[in-house]
């Protein structure tokens, strides 16, 4: 790393132990004689080391001696140390300290990131730690909490417990080390990475620090404090509530941006006034156009949408001002993503003399159902509801919202950011947190420039309801790089997952994990608990279901109490389960579904239930309508029972989620293949979500658990 340097071991030690790391004891010594006497007081067993400011891994060249039980043995040691010492090494000294042992070992670490700033690091330690790469993170400054939430997360988590006779790890002892490390980094900006390892864990549960390294970079990464929120509110006001709106550089060629952006502007019945702009004043869909932007009244269109050359901008967002419009959001490419920054940056620098909130450039537009406004260069526009979305990809923003449309959980307000050149998501999250009309923010991030305004972004919205976030570009190829385990193991999509664990920020791996997650958010109550009943028709997707519940290791299977299985007993046959999941095994009569819902929600051991098997009876109904004989032979009759069973059982699950204030998650494979079928049809017009599968429900769920746990909504 350019101008940077690295303290010795024992410097590094001396620094960190001033801000209350605990080292085991040791001495310095420049002398074989000098580590012969200091062992002596020390007391045997001892370690010694080959130290200096330019040698980082020892271990990895023989520079360090265990298990030295006399004299002899140190002084063979520290000749073979010396001897090994060359000409790269620099000045040299002998380190002599008290052997620890133990079979668990930790790494604690920071690492300064170049978007997010001073990050703590928490993992299995030793030489292999990067091999194994079991780390969790967490941006300063972290609370014991998140400490503890880190420990808890590793892999080898049960390792620190009681485990083989061993105590458990003194999570006391461990945090004064992890809080020195954050108030070094947080104290001196100078302080690039931090690395302490091993940590070893005795058999009595004290860590005990054996190695650290220090190493500082006299570059400027002073972090500013972010300014949250950066732009007023009447600018998104105009975005997303527009009195008017006005088409920039109409067109009356339907493959052209300005002719399918007026369209859906019309088409979706906007409730404000509909103006468009073309410069030989033609009439575009019904819409007598005019030449100039100068031409329209003064206080009366809030926002413009620009499908206009990039050329053209600058001078028509002068004139967006002169007409008191509000925001303005720009569609034209040729800017920072053709490698045209100078451009870009004079449009935000007109925009910001303008006083117009500027949405974009190359961005594909806003959707805003509450005033039914559709201001886009693509489909579709979707059902009204709660969910919001910002994305930095127009691309997401079509997949979210054609979820919507499929599930029937509808959006409140939807943008794509496009270059961002002014307003970028952390911007419309922290907004949208405060919209009244949103219920969950659903995000979708790729590059991120300024982590620190994220954050903090992210920390106001968080406190106010729940975010999902979806993020590409999460390989590890954005490994930091450093000459430490702690910088080795920081990539860029490790920092941002342990932000989001941080904050509670629900972080989903593809788009349907994503929706799903904020469809459960918008539509059903929050766990108050992880313990889960499954209900099924069927053994296997119970099965598959329990499966993924524990695979995923956020929830559990609820044990149902002696009461709750005696009732079960009452409503079931004898072949049922006996256990959870709750398998009726194809016994059901009219009322068992609504029966057993019934106990199970009540049940004060049980925290939410998921529901498989929905739509079978309907599915069935579908079948004999198409088979020929329809609807005679008695046909018609059944086909009629059927379809209302399932639209009772959807019904009873709703009603029980709202009475019992419990999450009732409805799953089967129909959403999706027969979205029409009666219980599926029936979820979505109670306004639920109905789950293509029982993984992907408990998935989903576990997320809200998370989440509610993380706002002290929910037991641990």
């Amino acid at each position: 790393m350019v101008g940077s340097r690295t303290l010795s071991e024992h410097e590094s030690k001396r620094l960190l132990a001033s801000f209350g790391a605990l080292f085991a004891e040791e001495s310095v010594a420049a002398s074989v004689a000098e580590a012969e006497r200091a062992a002596d007081r020390i007391g045997f067993p001892v370690v010694v080391k080959l130290v200096g400011d330019r040698l980082a891994h020892k271990s990895e060249r023989g520079l360090v001696k265990l298990g030295l039980t006399n004299p002899a043995d140190v002084r063979a040691a520290c000749e073979s140390l010396l001897g090994a010492a060359t000409a790269n090494d620099g000045q040299v000294a002998l380190l002599v300290a008290r052997q620890v042992r133990g079979a668990r070992e930790l790494l604690v670490g920071m690492v300064r990131d170049a978007v997010f700033g001073p990050v703590v690091v928490l993992g299995a330690g030793g030489v292999n730690a990067e091999a194994v790469a079991d780390v969790q993170m967490r941006l300063a400054p972290v609370t014991r909490k998140d400490a503890d939430d880190m420990l808890d997360s590793l892999g080898s988590a049960r390792l620190f417990g009681t485990f083989r006779g061993m105590a458990n790890l003194d999570r006391t002892a461990l945090w004064s080390t992890i809080d020195a490390v954050q108030q070094l980094a947080l104290a001196r900006d100078d302080v690039a990475s931090v690395d302490i390892n091993p940590v070893i864990v005795t058999s009595d549960g004290t860590p005990h620090a054996v190695d650290a390294l220090v190493e500082f970079d006299s570059r400027d990464t002073t972090v500013n404090t972010p300014n949250v929120p950066r732009h007023p509110d009447t600018g998104f006001e105009g975005l997303f509530s527009p009195r008017g709106v006005v088409i920039v550089g109409a067109s009356t060629h339907p493959g052209k941006f300005g002719y399918v952006s007026l369209h859906n502007l019309l088409a979706n019945g906007f409730e404000g006034r509909v103006a468009a702009t073309n410069l030989s004043r033609e009439v575009v869909l019904d819409v007598q156009s005019v030449a100039s932007i100068t031409e329209l009244p003064v206080g009366e269109f809030d926002l413009a949408f620009f499908c206009t050359p990039a050329s053209a901008n600058e001078g028509l967002l002068r004139e967006c001002a002169s007409r008191g419009i509000k925001a303005a959001f720009i569609t034209s490419a040729g800017y920072d993503e053709a490698d045209n920054g100078d451009a870009q940056d004079r449009l935000v620098q007109t925009a910001a003399e303008a006083g117009v909130l500027l949405a974009g450039p190359n961005g594909q537009g806003i959707v805003s159902t509450p005033s039914r406004l559709c201001a886009q260069i693509v489909a579709p526009y979707p059902p009204s509801g709660s969910i919001s979305i910002a994305s930095q990809s127009g691309n997401f923003v079509s997949s979210f919202m054609n979820l919507a449309r499929a599930t029937g959980v509808g959006i409140a307000r939807a943008v794509s950011a496009g270059n961002a050149a002014s307003v970028d998501v952390a911007d419309y999250i922290e907004w949208m947190s405060r919209d009244p009309a949103t219920s969950t923010v659903l995000s979708y991030m790729e590059g991120i420039n300024d982590g620190v305004r994220l954050r903090r972004s992210l920390e106001l919205a968080i406190a106010r309801k729940p975010v999902v976030v979806m993020k590409g570009g999460s390989s590890a190829e954005g490994a930091r790089a450093a000459s430490s385990h702690t910088g080795a193991l920081a990539s860029d999509d490790a920092v941002f997952d342990g932000l989001c664990r941080q904050l509670g920020v629900v972080r989903a791996r593809d788009v349907h994990e994503a929706f799903d997650a904020a469809a459960l958010f918008a539509t059903s109550p929050l766990p108050r608990g992880n313990r889960v009943a499954i209900l099924t028709t069927a053994g296997g997707w119970g099965v598959v279901t329990a499966d993924a519940l524990s695979n995923d290791g956020v929830l559990e299977l609820a044990e149902l109490p002696t009461t709750v299985m005696e009732q079960l007993d009452a409503l079931l046959p004898a072949r049922w389960s006996h256990n959870n999941p709750v398998d009726c095994a194809g016994g059901e009569t009219r009322d068992t579904i609504p029966r057993v819902l019934e106990v199970l929600a009540a049940s004060d051991a049980v925290d939410a239930i998921v529901y498989l098997g929905i739509g079978i009876q309907s599915n069935q109904a579908r079948l004999m309508r198409e088979g020929g004989f329809y609807p005679d032979h008695g046909l018609a009759r059944i086909v009629e029972y059927h379809e209302r069973q399932d639209e009772r059982f959807a019904t009873a699950a709703h009603e029980l989620a709202v009475r019992m204030c419990k999450p009732i998650l409805v799953a089967t494979e129909l959403a999706e293949a027969d979205p029409d079928n009666a219980g599926p049809r029936t979820v979505r017009s109670l306004g639920g979500m109905c789950f293509a599968s029982g993984p992907r429900a408990v998935r989903a769920l576990a997320h809200a658990y998370r989440y509610a746990k993380s706002r002290d909504l929910a037991a641990t």
